[in-house]
């Protein structure tokens, strides 16, 4: 009977420790070097007191794909003091168009509406779009005026997008995708997490630490 009683409670415990980690506001104690990494340089942020985090991405990318229904998830829940934004990764000139696509969807405000499409497109419907013929074709199947978007992805304000994301992701030492940095100088990649969807957690314990260091940085 003890033995059943004993059974009974640690199997409570272990079902409450399970609950208590999948919970969305759960915390999680991130280790450095381990579920995260110090930028060589700190960047600077642009959200003033609130607490930024951008996600280093690349649509061509499987991880990037099975990472982004989980951030879509986590940006509704996110604190309020927190701003989330998305960079395209450009390590390459073959990664030039589907980083120009992004910028003209965002030029558009149809990023919210089109993001997943993007990558279901390269990763579902295996269409690979480096060329600008299929990028069009791809716009018109998808409710934009192909014109104006074409235009807008080869507009000088989307090239400066685009030299900027190649400074950035050599000033944030991106290595690999997908890639979030949290206030500008903590990085974590689904390389440094058991699964993709591990990914989110840290984010959220790095959110907690680097909030935790503005407060003691202003004394309060």
């Amino acid at each position: 009977m003890r033995a059943t009683r004993l059974c009974i409670r640690r199997s409570l415990l272990c079902g409450l420790a399970l609950l208590a980690f999948a919970l969305p506001g759960a915390a999680q104690q991130v280790k450095r070097d381990i579920d995260y990494r110090l930028l060589p340089q700190p960047q600077p942020v642009q959200t003033g007191e609130r607490i930024e985090v951008i996600d280093f991405f690349f649509y061509a990318c499987p991880y990037c794909n099975e990472l982004a229904p989980h951030l879509d998830r986590w940006i509704k829940r996110k604190p309020a003091d927190v701003v989330f934004r998305r960079m395209p990764v450009v390590r390459h000139d073959t990664w030039v168009p589907l980083a120009k696509t992004y910028f003209a969807l965002e030029a558009m405000g149809e990023v919210e509406r089109l993001h997943m499409a993007v990558y279901r497109s390269y990763h579902v419907d295996d269409l690979y779009m480096s060329q600008e013929k299929v990028i069009a074709e791809w716009a018109t199947k998808n409710g934009l005026d192909s014109e104006k978007f074409m235009s807008i992805y080869r507009s000088d304000e989307v090239k400066a997008k685009v030299e900027l994301a190649k400074k950035m992701t050599k000033d944030y030492d991106i290595q690999g995708t997908p890639s979030v940095v949290v206030d500008g100088k903590f990085l974590t990649s689904s390389s440094m997490t058991p699964g993709v969807a591990q990914v989110i957690p840290v984010i959220d314990g790095l959110v907690r630490l680097a909030r935790q260091q503005r407060i003691e940085k202003s004394g309060k």
